[in-house]
């Protein structure tokens, strides 16, 4: 069972998975721990991508941009067409004449990988978490300061935002 809930602090909406077997929920913008049952749901569902859905459609409907998202195809469906869209990485850079085995490895030890250190990746990840106003200057700063470059923070920040793994609302960024 999923749940589209709100927060009472920040005004944030979330999926709660399991609100009626899980006690507290935590806002994922402001961190507020909430009681479950006390907590608002806007939408059930035991399909996560319906309760996907249906954040959205409030998000935009609080926005006021209704009739925009209703021009947009499902989440599901925009999902599986950014994954069909274009070649992957490994296809792009096999038809680059690049050897795909040897840029990850390359990566890898770029990032930190293998050698105890944190990678690139997590410092900007960390980053997001450890700052009070996460906007991307304060993040890149952040990251700056543990060794990430300027502006290799700044591409990573958008790779994450891409993937999912962090997201983006009035300028302020928030791990997922």
């Amino acid at each position: 069972m999923y749940a589209v809930v709100g927060c009472n602090e920040c005004a944030n909406m979330w999926l709660v998975t399991d609100p009626e077997t899980s006690e507290t929920a935590s806002c994922s913008r402001c961190g507020k721990t909430h009681r479950t049952a006390k907590l608002k749901r806007f939408f059930e569902s035991e399909d996560r991508a319906a309760a996907r859905q249906a954040r959205s459609a409030l998000l935009a409907k609080k926005r006021g941009d209704s009739a925009a998202f209703a021009e947009v195809d499902h989440v599901s469906d925009l999902e599986a067409a950014v994954e069909d869209a274009g070649l992957d990485d490994r296809e792009y850079l096999e038809a680059s004449g690049l050897d795909a085995d040897a840029v990850d490895a390359a990566g890898e030890r770029a990032e930190g990988g293998g050698s105890g250190s944190r990678s690139r990746t997590e410092v900007v990840r960390d980053a997001v978490d450890a700052v009070d106003e996460p906007t991307e200057s304060a993040v890149v700063e952040r990251a700056a300061t543990h060794g990430v470059p300027a502006e290799a923070a700044r591409e990573i920040l958008a790779r994450l935002a891409r993937r999912g793994e962090v997201t983006e609302s009035n300028g302020r960024y928030r791990v997922l």
